[in-house]
């Protein structure tokens, strides 16, 4: 290891992520050169050398997922190849980790295959945000770290009145991150019964949570915003039950398909927080009230954490619930 700092390169999928990442750590982006051949290949190329340097390559696994993706490893395989001390895959959003079980015959638990080959191509750590599920850490057999976005969350919420307000969960998978930006805001929390019947449907039949009348404002919280399925139907259920004014929260806005017209029609919501880690311009100037946080003060210190070798552990997505209102969020 040396005193120079880390080495930060970027895949084309989120290049602005990657420099707001290097700004808040006051080290140079280093340039990579990428070149697509006519009949589809890519050509990479890191443009300074990486030996003996501790190498972070940052790439969010969006559309195109494979692009990106064959971009990523193609990158790590240079770094390891160039005698790197260490090679690190940050990964922002890594979009395979809804393919975390066998619940079909016949099918690739893709999540684990994929986690093999970044592995493979030369990854010793990765550093991922919000993982769909639990499991999916499970998946790498090298160290990862896995963030949360709850921080800049919190610092956000804490600014507003939060007067009858209420954190809601759409389910129980994202039931335990749910509570922790409820017990930071010192708010109660429901959690939705959701039943998905196709990618962009979803059932919510209840929402189950303290008794007495619906409170005024709900902050909707989940991990990704895609075709925005399920955060239509949730906010249709509470509006039904009396909510009045609606803070739909995600750390990965995808927005894919139908979604920004679906969005834009809930007149209820006064706003939709997302954060950096899926670099969408477009949704930035079609979707009203939308408000993207920065998560690279969180990615840079855990970048920073590596490479000094300290713990990270504040920054981890499965934080004890008691340090989050006064040590870990201020």
């Amino acid at each position: 290891m040396t005193d120079e700092g880390p080495y930060i390169f970027a895949g084309t999928s989120n290049e602005p992520l990657a420099r707001a990442i290097c700004d808040y750590l006051g080290v140079p982006l280093r340039p990579t050169h990428t070149e697509r051949f006519s009949h589809g290949a890519l050509r990479v190329q890191l443009g300074v050398s990486v030996r003996n340097k501790d190498v972070y390559i940052v790439q969010s696994l969006t559309d195109p997922v494979h692009r990106h993706l064959m971009q990523m490893m193609m990158m790590l395989d240079i770094a390891r190849h160039g005698d790197a001390a260490r090679v690190t895959a940050v990964m922002p959003y890594f979009v395979y980790g809804r393919s975390d079980k066998k619940d079909a015959p016949r099918i690739c638990i893709t999540g684990k295959l994929v986690a093999q080959m970044v592995e493979t191509a030369g990854a010793d750590r990765v550093i991922a945000m919000t993982l769909h599920s639990p499991q999916t850490h499970g998946f790498f057999d090298v160290p990862l770290d896995h963030l949360t976005s709850l921080r800049v969350m919190v610092d956000h919420f804490k600014k507003q009145d939060l007067s009858d307000t209420i954190v809601v969960s759409p389910d129980v998978g994202y039931a335990k991150q749910a509570t922790k930006l409820a017990s930071a805001l010192r708010l109660p929390l429901a959690v939705g019964t959701k039943v998905r019947l196709a990618d962009s449907q979803v059932q919510i039949t209840s929402v189950l949570g303290p008794g007495g009348p619906a409170a005024r404002r709900a902050i909707v919280i989940d991990d990704e915003i895609a075709t925005a399925g399920t955060m239509m139907e949730i906010v249709q259920v509470l509006e039904a039950q009396g909510t009045q004014e609606f803070s739909l929260a995600a750390t990965h806005g995808l927005f894919t398909g139908t979604s920004v017209e679906r969005l834009n029609a809930l007149d209820k919501v006064s706003e939709i927080v997302v954060t950096d880690t899926v670099y969408a311009p477009e949704a930035s100037e079609q979707i009203k009230k939308l408000n993207c946080l920065s998560v690279a003060s969180v990615f840079g210190d855990g970048i920073l954490c590596n490479h000094e070798g300290k713990s990270v552990g504040e920054l981890f997505t499965f934080w004890s619930e008691d340090m989050l209102p006064d040590s870990s969020l201020g």
